[in-house]
């Protein structure tokens, strides 16, 4: 009996309060699939594409931004597929605007979405099993073309064309950072309309100076929400460099654009996240990864973690019906 009633208190501890966070809860995979495990009406779908998908091939942005309402979140990658596809364009290349076309196309497509969007360019990026990291795993550097000087230029270059706004206004910036002009005005995708995410790893990989979080920040200007993907992987998620990472940017939103057990069924990841979104106001994103069938990652397989995440995570999520009298605001 005392056992029970000390699991009663953990979870009535855990219950959201009125001044909790509330963040957007959402899932990559599929939205109706995920609902049914846990009861999660996802306020965000995430979706993680290719270089030029959207724009020169693949699904059309604007059939793909409707599948992932109400809110999208679309992560940018410079392969075309997983990690053993080419690299399709470097950071410097980004940053020197050989790579405009594709990020003219991505801001038309949100402008035209007209509705709140998340833009989560080059996640992980200091994983050095992504083509835009700085380092190989040995810890060598790649070079000058993916230096971690050219992954800050490339980023706000991808931030400001994104937001847009006429080419006078985003050439003043881009200017300051030494990088080349625009020709031509873009539609405007104003905060909290579009929010970009710079999205590290709180804990790099390798894990050398070099290589760490704070490396590849942009800067202020160029971040609208520091995300931290962290996955429970043999029972050792990395929670002081993700609490490293929260207070390192005290100024800005914070959230989880990936988080999940990694091939294991471990309720007190769930319970210990909830603890962290309760006493961390600044949480504002929570996706899951994935919902996918046969994932490692699919709660489907994971039944004391789906009954936690169905008590203690659900209940933590603003209601995704709240997009539909305001649209163009993330309230």
């Amino acid at each position: 009996m005392r056992g029970a009633f000390l699991v009663a208190i953990a979870v009535i501890a855990l219950a959201p309060s009125a001044d909790a966070a509330r963040p957007y809860l959402g899932v990559r995979g599929n939205m109706g699939r995920f609902q049914a495990q846990t009861g999660q009406q996802s306020s965000v779908g995430h979706v993680i594409v290719g270089w030029g998908q959207g724009y020169t091939w693949g699904t059309p942005f604007g059939a793909l931004l409707p599948k992932l309402r109400p809110i999208p979140m679309v992560a940018l990658q410079t392969r075309k597929g997983g990690v053993a596809s080419p690299e399709l364009i470097t950071p410097q290349a980004i940053a020197m605007g050989r790579g405009d076309d594709y990020l003219f196309a991505i801001n038309k497509a949100i402008s035209d979405w007209a509705r709140p969007a998340y833009l989560r360019p080059f996640g992980e990026m200091n994983g050095h099993w992504n083509a835009y990291c700085a380092f190989t795993e040995s810890g060598r550097a790649k070079g000058a073309s993916h230096s971690t000087t050219m992954f800050r230029k490339a980023f706000a270059r991808v931030y400001l064309i994104a937001h847009g706004g006429q080419a006078t206004t985003v050439n003043k910036s881009l200017r300051r950072l030494g990088l080349p002009p625009i020709r031509v005005d873009l539609p405007e995708n104003p905060v909290p309309t579009l929010k970009v995410i710079w999205n590290p790893q709180g804990h790099g990989s390798p894990n050398i100076p070099g290589n760490s979080a704070q490396a590849y920040y942009p800067g202020d200007k160029y971040v609208d929400l520091v995300g931290n993907d962290l996955y429970n992987i043999r029972f050792k998620a990395e929670w002081a460099s993700n609490e490293k990472l929260y207070k390192a940017h005290p100024s800005k939103a914070y959230g989880f654009p990936e988080w999940g057990n990694w091939g294991i069924d471990d309720p007190a990841f769930i319970q210990r996240m909830a603890q962290f979104v309760r006493t961390h106001r600044r949480v504002e994103l929570l996706a899951w990864f994935d919902s996918t069938a046969g994932s490692i990652f699919d709660l489907s397989t994971k039944p004391k973690s789906r009954a936690a995440y169905r008590r203690l995570i659900v209940p933590l999520g603003r209601k995704a019906s709240s997009f539909n009298s305001v649209p163009r605001v993330f309230s």
